[in-house]
């Protein structure tokens, strides 16, 4: 199955979940930036967590699928449409062949998550098919989408997506280009996506060796995303957070949502694409359950900082994925009903 891109939109890669154990190689993790959209975008369409899919960014491409699909999108709403009728997110939708997915203007949010039933076919590279785009490898030739590209699917599917094409064959009319199932997400697991600030931090190694006042506002007022803001950083102005006094740090590890501050007092969030070791100091780490709702933050708009323990962190975390868990329980569920309804 192949798919046409007819415009390739502001910034679109193909990503999964991560390039992982290279780092002491100097090797990036990359990956999706919104983490949970992307998952429950594959569990929709039956792939693994892992499966490739496309990260769509703020301008949407122009996609013609030769064959037909299912697909679903789930995070942001970038005003997606197929042959000019609006779809929804959340949910799979099969899609006929010669059919055009566009995407228009951004309603909420940054970021979208187009999985296709079975996955893309990409090279594996260091056990992940992330792009990486300025190291030129992984996703589709190292690089975001252009012009004339022609994406390829994997030809074999799941057992859960055979029954999904089953179902929707069995209920689309002639005069459709696309159907979509009756059910959707539950609120339970989106409705986070409502919720852009405060983000929640852990305190850093080095949060005591900023001064009580810098302190102080960092809880208390907002910074500006800056339009220079990307993939691999979140770029933050505001007031300048100052150190009590001159300190050296050797570069260690960093990791997803690390909020380092170099000598501006202008701090700065590691994202996705983050660079293998840093050496600014570290004021604190935004916590794992609050990375997607900060993924989904445009460049140029607010956010706001909130402290939040390790414990409760990861409490939090613990009770999302298995939320996340439950939903992958029920699609197994509503499939079934869909196989016997059919039968």
């Amino acid at each position: 199955m192949t798919i046409d891109v007819i415009e390739p939109g502001l910034s679109t890669t193909v990503q999964d979940t991560g390039r992982y154990g290279f780092q002491e190689y100097g090797v990036v993790v990359s990956g999706v930036m919104d983490e949970h959209a992307a998952i429950i975008a594959n569990a929709l369409v039956g792939n693994n967590d892992h499966e490739p899919l496309l990260e769509v960014t703020l301008i949407g491409p122009t996609l013609t699928f030769r064959n037909e699909a299912i697909i679903s999108l789930c995070g942001a709403d970038l005003s997606a449409k197929i042959n000019g009728l609006t779809i929804p997110l959340w949910k799979p939708i099969y899609i006929k062949e010669g059919s055009t997915l566009t995407f228009g203007r951004p309603i909420k949010g940054c970021r979208s998550y187009l999985a296709i039933a079975g996955g893309l076919d990409v090279p594996v590279v260091m056990n992940s098919s992330s792009t990486y785009s300025r190291g030129k490898i992984g996703g589709y030739n190292g690089r975001l989408l252009r012009k004339d590209d022609v994406l390829h699917k994997k030809e074999a599917i799941s057992e859960f997506t055979q029954i999904l094409y089953n179902y929707f064959k069995s209920h689309i009319t002639t005069a459709e280009a696309f159907r979509y199932v009756p059910w959707t997400v539950s609120t339970s697991l989106i409705e986070m996506y409502s919720k852009k600030s405060p983000i929640r931090f852990i305190k850093g190694p080095q949060f005591f060796d900023f001064t009580k006042e810098s302190l102080e506002r960092f809880r208390k007022e907002s910074f500006q995303v800056l339009t220079n803001s990307d993939r691999m950083g979140y770029r933050l102005e505001s007031f300048k957070l100052e150190l009590k006094q001159n300190i050296d740090l050797l570069s260690e590890a960093v990791t997803m949502g690390t909020i380092q501050v170099p000598p501006d007092g202008q701090p700065i969030i590691l994202m996705a694409d983050r660079q293998t070791v840093g050496g600014y100091p570290k004021i604190g780490y935004v916590a794992s359950i609050d990375l997607p709702i900060l993924s989904q933050v445009i460049p140029g708009e607010k956010l706001s900082f909130e402290e939040i323990s390790l414990e409760k962190a990861q409490k939090l975390l613990i009770d999302r994925e298995d939320l996340v868990k439950e939903l992958k329980i029920g699609l197994l569920l509503a499939i079934r009903r869909m196989e016997h309804d059919a039968g």
